[in-house]
């Protein structure tokens, strides 16, 4: 039997067997719960679909016939409470392997599922129930998340359904257990691909958090992620680090995956140890990784050597710019090169070094082969190659937008309209291209440093800090200046045994005018503990900005990283 995938797509390939385009002929009730999980469980029921890594470190396998069962009797359960198509489901789980099975189960019923991360307060719960009238929450059994989602219960101004997972409280329902006990669903219940099947609220690095909408057609433009870039097996088992709440997860831990036939790797954890991930991937025998660029700095700093990762066949990366040194180490190590991705909410992978491509330095990749893109000026006019200009996604010739391409913000038609001025989908993240079609990113548009006269990139810069045998993880921004306009700034992490001072500065920007232009250059270098981060982990250079804007000191907050290295057992990251 062809593999699943190709039901539903229609691949064009080079003539080294690269992938060049693919085109999606999807019916119009598909249902990723009933037309892929549910095929591959009635084909290979005892086939597997998801290892699961508790935080106490033991392990267990769910085949596809469980994942199809139990989603059902889930189904059934949220029915029975009053759950239906349309209803609006916060999950908020962490790294919980309920997750999986609430995520098919709402799909089989045309639930709105709505992954949250367990990083919120209670005041962003509030508001995101208010503005996608939340029916239900599925939580995490944790006393922090529980009481803020408790506290912003009794504030809301609908009733919500409770539910628990990983343990029991008072006023929750067991969703686990209780799901159990009923009847699986037998019949298939009508959706529509055009139906709304999830939300994801954006980290919000610019502005307030936005509620992007995708319908039934997204888990299809994930089956290039996991097939082209991901490079997953048919029965291997694919690893990517990435909370539930977070579109990062959808990526990698169950559409494209799954289309492919490919089990998925859950780790859950409290706190991160590179040693942990290491021993994942040798006895576990991982045949794919996916991690963004701080995990692999850590698993660098360990003796690679000593794990057998020979399962192990294909590296990627995605979330922010991969320092060249790390990629490098990495390969030094394992024999793997690391293939950077790069995408965003509102879309699925939208460049990437794909199966089969030797990644350039400094390059995101080629633009995807299922999406119609282009580089473009303020007037939305193509730039020349070589010339920086803003990453956009075309319309169809038909005027319909690709698959996996988000369908609107929501409530903010308007702001849904402007990101779609001139027939382009507006990334605001800026690039430029060379002869041969890879294409190099600049960084968002207000993050791109304006100093007298010339437009510079902040990962350019840090990409070259990287390569310092001093420099451990850094953030480069634009700093106010009379004269320039902006000065370049170099907020950098130290690695162990480099002493501050003003020597290892000039070091420093004798180093960068080494590799780079001098233009380039920071004019201004700070020593720090700590780089303030985004919910999702990311370095928030904006934090950064507007620091200096105020002329203050700010520390950092999510995943901690300190100028001492590697955190001993007793520090983890979060």
């Amino acid at each position: 039997m062809s593999e699943l995938y190709k039901t539903y797509v229609t691949e064009t390939m080079d003539s080294e067997g690269r992938i060049q385009s693919v085109s999606f002929h999807l019916p119009e009730n598909f249902n990723f719960a009933y037309d892929v999980v549910d095929v591959i469980a009635k084909k290979t029921p005892d086939k597997r679909g998801l290892v699961y890594q508790s935080i106490d470190g033991k392990v267990t396998e769910f085949t596809f016939g469980q994942l199809n069962t139990i989603s059902s009797q889930m189904a059934a359960k949220f029915l029975k409470d009053g759950i239906k198509k349309g209803s609006k489901v916060m999950l908020i789980m962490k790294r919980r392997f309920e997750y999986w099975f609430a995520t098919l189960a709402l799909h089989k019923i045309g639930a709105v599922s709505i992954p949250t991360s367990h990083m919120v307060t209670g005041e962003d719960l509030l508001d995101r129930f208010e503005r996608a009238e939340v029916d239900a929450v599925v939580c995490v059994c944790n006393e922090e998340i529980c009481s803020h989602l408790e506290w912003a219960k009794q504030r809301y101004s609908r009733n919500l359904n409770c539910y628990i997972a990983g343990g029991v409280r008072e006023g929750y329902k067991d969703l686990w257990t209780e799901s159990l006990q009923e009847e699986p669903i037998q019949e298939r219940m009508p959706t529509s691909v055009s139906d709304h099947m999830l939300y994801y609220f954006t980290s919000g690095t610019s502005g307030e958090p936005k509620a992007v909408i995708h319908d039934y057609s997204y888990p299809a433009a994930h089956i290039v992620t996991a097939k082209y870039w991901h490079g997953v097996q048919n029965g291997g088992l694919h690893f990517t680090v990435a909370d539930t709440g977070w579109a990062k997860s959808a990526w990698g831990k169950i559409y494209g995956q799954w289309f492919c036939e490919c089990a998925v790797m859950v780790y859950d954890y409290d706190q991160f140890y590179a040693n942990e991930i290491l021993g994942i991937l040798q006895d576990l025998k991982v045949t794919s990784f996916c991690a963004p660029p701080t995990i692999y700095k850590y698993l660098v700093r360990q003796n690679l050597k000593e794990y057998d990762l020979s399962s192990l066949t294909q590296a990627t990366t995605a979330g922010e710019p991969m320092p060249t040194q790390v990629a490098q180490d990495f390969f030094n190590e394992t024999g793997l090169v690391v293939r950077d991705g790069f995408g965003q909410t509102e879309t699925t992978l939208l460049t990437a070094f794909y199966i089969g491509e030797q990644p350039r330095e400094g390059s995101i990749g080629r633009m995807s082969p299922i999406y119609p893109m282009m580089l473009v000026d303020e007037d939305n006019q193509p730039v020349k190659q070589g010339e920086s200009g803003e990453i956009v996604v075309k319309r169809l010739e038909n005027g319909e937008t690709p698959v996996g391409i988000f369908i609107g913000y929501l409530g903010e038609e308007e702001r849904y309209q402007e990101v779609w001025e001139g027939g382009f989908y507006h990334t605001n993240d800026r690039g430029y291209m060379d002869e041969e079609g890879h294409l190099y990113f600049v960084g968002r548009n207000d993050d791109v440093i304006k100093s007298s006269g010339y437009r510079i990139g902040p990962s350019e810069v840090e990409d070259v800090l990287m390569k310092h045998e001093a420099v451990f993880e850094c953030a480069v921004t634009a700093y106010p200046s009379v004269s320039r306009g902006s000065l370049v700034k170099a907020s950098i992490i130290l690695n162990k045994g480099y002493t501050v001072g003003k020597e290892l500065q000039r070091e420093l920007q004798d180093f960068v005018m080494k590799n780079t232009a001098s233009y380039k250059v920071p004019r201004k270098i700070v020593f720090v503990e700590e780089l303030p981060r985004t919910a999702t982990g990311k370095i928030s250079r904006k934090k950064i900005r507007e620091a200096d804007e105020k002329n203050v000191t700010i520390h950092g907050s999510g995943m901690r990283c300190t100028a001492q290295g590697l955190p001993q057992r007793s520090e983890g990251i979060p």
